[in-house]
Parts: C-alpha cells; structure tokens; sequence
C-alpha cells in the first residue's frame, strides 16, 4: 500500500504524534536530566534547554530527535526548535537566558509539548 494510515477517530494532534512516531528519521539524540524526564512523562509539558545535560548528532530545526534519559533509554521524540549547534549552547540553561547565548529567540521550548511524543 502506499501513504500513511492514521486510525480514525484521532484527533490531529494524536494523528501528528503517530505520524512522527512512526514514518519520520530521527536525526539527533539529546539526553535529560531526571527532573526533565518526570515533566515529559507526568505533566505532559514541552522540553526546555535548561533539563538537557547532552547533544548528540547534527541536526536541524524542524529535524526530529530522540529524548533519552540518563541510562539511554528512549523516553520521547519530538521536532526540535534549535539546531544541534545552538542547544549544546543553550544546554542546562532557564529559557529567559536564551537569548543572551544566542543573540535571538526562536522558542522557549526546545520541543513544544505539540511535537512531542512519549514512547
């Protein structure tokens, strides 16, 4: 068969989170810290720098990454806000400081909680 097979009766956020899950190449990996790994997994909330301890890979804004916690395990994917060279930067560090790293702000949120899936 050809095209992908969302299951009817998700709505587009659940359809978007399957999507990602399943068809899209993952192109980085970044890992968390354990006070970011709770957040994702029992507030349902977005990734933000300051709960990353490491960037692996080279990828893009847009890219999807894998988010580990620290025994390596995967805990969620997501589309990433910042490239791979702008969160080492911006690693460990409270989202209002963003910009006095990078010189801009292009999110808060490292992943929004829209792009992110648990696995």
């Amino acid at each position: 068969s050809i095209g992908t097979h969302l299951r009817a009766g998700q709505g587009k956020l659940q359809a978007k989170q399957q999507w990602m899950a399943d068809h899209l190449r993952v192109a980085g990996k970044v890992t968390l810290d354990a006070g970011a790994v709770k957040v994702l997994r029992d507030q349902g909330k977005s990734l933000l720098p300051v709960g990353v301890v490491k960037v692996e890979g080279n990828f893009e804004r847009g890219d999807v990454v894998a988010c580990l916690d620290e025994q390596g395990q995967e805990v969620a994917r997501g589309l990433v806000n910042y490239s791979a060279a702008e969160t080492a930067r911006i690693l460990r560090t409270p989202s209002n400081e963003i910009a006095q790293i990078l010189g801009y702000v292009d999110e808060s949120e490292l992943i929004h909680r829209d792009n992110l899936i648990l696995m």
